[in-house]
């Protein structure tokens, strides 16, 4: 019994541990990434991926494609902890969603001490906007969209004058952070915002490239080479400013 006992442990120790690939498939699953910040020592720059729709307090259908804010929020926060991560790049392509959990990834994205960068592949719609506005630079694809339009509620709503105020407040929060965070100016937010007959049977504005930097929401219409080129210059400058302090 004793020697099939160290058999067994022996066979143990030679055969491959499993834990890697399953972990490596459980973080794919659960982040949509191979590498979480703590674990990424491979490069100065952590990207960060926010697609289809933004999931706040509601879990929405399993067939939607999500980015889940209580996924990002941690991310963050070991992103601005981690000495090996110098700078951060944020890829979007998000048709909205949650506008309190998009307004909440805003706040963190802009408040980071390290430099950051914002690329809109596809789409940056509704409340993508304020967060591709967060960082410090901002890019948009030439084919890349930005729907901008008021804020909306689905399912069932009080009529009374105070459920109007708390929409009217809400999308306040909206276009304070954005004119904050951008070049754009408020009345030119809320033209865009406001604007009748430019989207189907809707209110808004459907921003295309160009226009997003002509209107001063993003800073300039670029891509991948582009947003990395920005990010190294931005952390090389972080560092001479650094320096200096230390000096």
């Amino acid at each position: 019994m004793e020697q099939y006992k160290n058999d067994t442990e022996q066979e143990e120790q030679d055969s491959p541990k499993e834990d890697k690939p399953s972990s490596l498939m459980e973080k794919i699953q659960q982040l949509g990434q191979t590498n979480v910040p703590q674990l990424s020592n491979d490069s100065k720059i952590h990207c960060l991926t926010i697609v289809g729709q933004i999931e706040g307090h509601l879990a929405l259908p399993p067939q939607n494609k999500t980015t889940k804010y209580e996924h990002l929020i941690p991310q963050l926060v070991a992103i601005e902890q981690n000495p090996k991560i110098e700078g951060l790049l944020v890829v979007l392509n998000t048709v909205g969603g949650d506008v309190e959990a998009g307004l909440a990834i805003s706040e963190m994205l802009a408040s980071l001490s390290k430099p950051t960068v914002s690329i809109v592949l596809g789409g940056g719609h509704s409340i993508g906007v304020p967060i591709a506005v967060s960082c410090d630079y901002s890019f948009i694809a030439e084919t890349a969209t930005m729907t901008i339009h008021p804020v909306r509620l689905t399912g069932l709503v009080i009529g009374v004058p105070q459920t109007f105020e708390y929409l009217d407040k809400m999308q306040e929060r909206v276009v304070n952070f954005v004119t904050k965070h951008s070049k754009i100016t408020e009345e030119t937010f809320k033209d865009l915002m406001f604007a009748k007959g430019n989207l189907t049977r809707d209110i808004g504005t459907n921003v295309i490239g160009k226009d997003a930097v002509k209107y001063g929401l993003m800073d300039e219409v670029g891509a991948l080479g582009q947003a990395i080129k920005k990010l190294n210059e931005l952390m090389e400058l972080q560092k001479e400013a650094e320096g200096g302090i230390i000096q």
